[in-house]
């Protein structure tokens, strides 16, 4: 079954705080450009929780729920056009394809998901 994973940073929960090593882990892939301090300092600045999505499509249906990066550019009812200011702090993050996303699952939930229906 397809998969994608999706990362959320609201305010006001108290679980899930990510340490610097694990951000830099996360977002190696970005490590040689200019903004991956940004983006690992806004991983760790407060809590995050982790999901993952399963489903037919769920990656393409997750892309559009959450939005384009740019928050200018997202389409109207995306969470990054209401809650996202600017590129560099955007609220959510989800998996581009799946490829991306069995890589980011195995980082975030190395003992695998738990099964329920």
């Amino acid at each position: 079954m397809e998969q994608t994973f999706i990362m959320i940073k609201p305010d006001g929960v108290q679980r899930g705080l990510v340490d610097r090593a694990f951000a830099e882990k996360y977002d190696a892939n970005l490590s040689s450009t200019p903004f991956f301090n940004g983006i690992v300092e806004y991983i760790v600045s407060g809590p995050v929780v982790a999901m993952v999505w399963e489903g037919k499509g769920v990656v393409s249906l997750g892309r559009k729920i959450i939005g384009a990066t740019n928050p200018l550019e997202s389409a109207a009812g995306a969470i990054c056009g209401y809650f996202a200011i600017y590129i560099g702090k955007n609220v959510i993050q989800g998996s581009d394809v799946g490829e991306s996303a069995k890589k980011e699952i195995a980082l975030w939930f190395p003992k695998g998901l738990a099964e329920w229906q």
